[in-house]
């Protein structure tokens, strides 16, 4: 009962914190007069990426159940955004713009994203079966440099694409700016941070919430990592890429996923790499390869299709169900 009340009080906390932090992250984007591919993939993605960053950090502080649940928690996130989350992106804007509507992301910072990721994570798939030892250790400076390397590309294109009139603008004004409220100096920090405290707390408590659940239910660790605590700690990006795209911020909706793929394709796995014995079973691998499917699937539709339909990216939704089919499978 108790696994119950925490996810009902966490849920809200998390839209709640969402819907702050889309609504400053604009503002905060615009008063620098960045990009919106900066904004979504850096700022928006980063910001969101906290909890499931937090969650095998802490987790592999344990031996045994805890790495295990470090590893799966590491795998998983880049699984569910890859598909489960793009394919609830895909179903809001079906939603709003009907089944054949047009997504118009900006389709150069897409691009951009999605090979980075591709890069990266097959690195990180490769060091699955690495030795223990100085070359792991090598591999995950790679990929932490690597993604210095991604973050560099994204901000030094920024310029041009503000020319080409992809600047980050605010839709609506800042939520906090009421009455006395507005006189707060740098008030699009304070509720960037408020909603980021939000989407965290309210995150973390999902993941408690869930666990407790799982061990009710008597759920395995790994399968327990794999799908619930990803499906908790993703949340964040799949509500504010919602949002945005019933707002028509296409840009913003999917640079907040891509944006975040990159960073845990290549951050967390470095983490995975030097904290826990990160080492290749048919389920991670399969794992691993189902996220990879989810990722070259898009990419061949940005490149492909004169036009990016829901339904495409609604696709994303079958690998998770068929990976889903795996994970279940007697």
């Amino acid at each position: 009962m108790t696994a119950f009340l925490i996810l009902l009080v966490a849920l809200p906390v998390i839209l709640a914190g969402a819907e702050l932090f889309t609504n400053a992250i604009e503002h905060v984007g615009a008063a620098f007069g960045v990009s919106e591919g900066v904004t979504g993939s850096l700022l928006a993605a980063v910001g969101t990426a906290l909890p499931e960053t937090a969650v095998p950090l802490l987790a592999s502080l344990h031996q045994g159940t805890g790495e295990r649940l470090a590893v799966g928690a590491v795998l998983g996130a880049p699984l569910m955004l890859s598909t489960l989350a793009l394919g609830v992106t895909g179903i809001a804007a079906w939603q709003s713009r009907g089944l054949s509507g047009v997504l118009a992301p900006e389709r150069g910072g897409v691009r951009r994203d999605l090979d980075w990721f591709l890069t990266l994570f097959v690195l990180a798939l490769a060091g699955l079966y690495l030795p223990e030892g100085p070359s792991r250790q090598v591999l995950a400076a790679i990929l932490v440099v690597g993604y210095a390397a991604y973050v560099f590309v994204t901000v030094r294109a920024s310029k041009a694409l503000v020319a080409a009139g992809h600047e980050t603008s605010a839709g609506s004004g800042l939520h906090l700016a009421r009455h006395v409220l507005r006189r707060i100096p740098g008030l699009r920090y304070v509720q960037l941070l408020l909603g980021l405290a939000l989407i965290v707390g309210g995150a973390q408590g999902f993941v408690v919430g869930i666990e407790a659940l799982g061990h009710l239910l008597h759920v395995p660790v790994l399968a327990l990592a794999l799908v619930i605590v990803p499906i908790a700690t993703e949340l964040p990006e799949k509500v504010n890429s919602v949002l945005w795209i019933r707002r028509g911020q296409d840009t913003l909706a999917f640079g907040n996923i891509t944006g975040a793929l990159v960073f845990q394709g290549s951050l967390l796995p470095a983490l995975g790499m030097m904290l826990t014995p990160w080492r290749p079973t048919p389920l991670l691998v399969t794992t691993m390869l189902i996220t990879i499917a989810g990722v070259v699937m898009l990419r061949w539709r940005i490149a492909q299709a004169s036009a990016l339909r829901p339904y495409h990216v609604m696709a994303g939704g079958l690998l998770y169900a068929a990976f889903l089919s795996y994970l279940l499978a007697p």
